[in-house]
């Protein structure tokens, strides 16, 4: 059965995708909010990964807003730039969120009664990725986001979340479309 949280939590955090794809500062508002209604939606589901996920949302959507309102000093630049980041960097940033990932799943299962452990932190550490990167208006934000949602779609629905699954759908659409969006931002730039 769906509840009041998930449908609440799914619609501000539909508006605060769909924001983002657009390059729009009014995402970070909206995540705030779907944020602190995933905690409960989640914990009643044992994701226990996803309820820190949500809070790290809530504080890195804070920092966001900050960041793409924030104009820059003695400068006529009002936002940061949307840019790619270097092959390199993307490298470490998998490979250490893959250790961590693993690492997690791994507590989360000696631990608590977590359900699906493993896929739980591959979709907290490539949330943490994405959203590191969408705050800097980074392109490979969006490549995180449709490997989490690749991931969240089937572990949603599995858990009776059917609402969540099928937005994850929507937004693994969005996340495509957002690509090929930035794509040409950053390219532009």
């Amino acid at each position: 059965m769906i509840g009041w949280a998930e449908v609440a939590a799914n619609a501000c955090n539909t508006g605060s995708i769909l924001l983002a794809g657009r390059n729009s500062v009014h995402t970070w508002w909206l995540g705030i909010l779907g944020g602190l209604l995933f905690v409960e939606v989640f914990a009643g589901a044992r994701l226990y990964a996803d309820v820190t996920l949500q809070v790290f949302f809530v504080v890195t959507s804070i920092v966001g807003w900050w960041r793409w309102r924030r104009r820059g000093e003695g400068t006529r630049q009002v936002e940061t730039p949307v840019r790619f980041t270097g092959a390199a960097v993307l490298a470490l940033l998998a490979a250490a969120g893959a250790l961590v990932a693993c690492g997690y799943g791994w507590l989360l299962h000696r631990f608590t009664n977590a359900y699906a452990p493993t896929l739980d932190s591959f979709v907290l550490v490539g949330s943490v990725l994405g959203q590191f990167l969408l705050v800097e208006r980074r392109v490979e934000s969006w490549w995180c986001w449709l490997l989490v949602n690749t991931i969240s779609v089937p572990l949603y629905a599995v858990r009776g979340l059917h609402l969540t699954a099928a937005l994850y759908l929507v937004f693994w659409v969005n996340a495509l479309v957002s690509l090929r969006r930035w794509r040409r931002l950053a390219a532009a730039a």
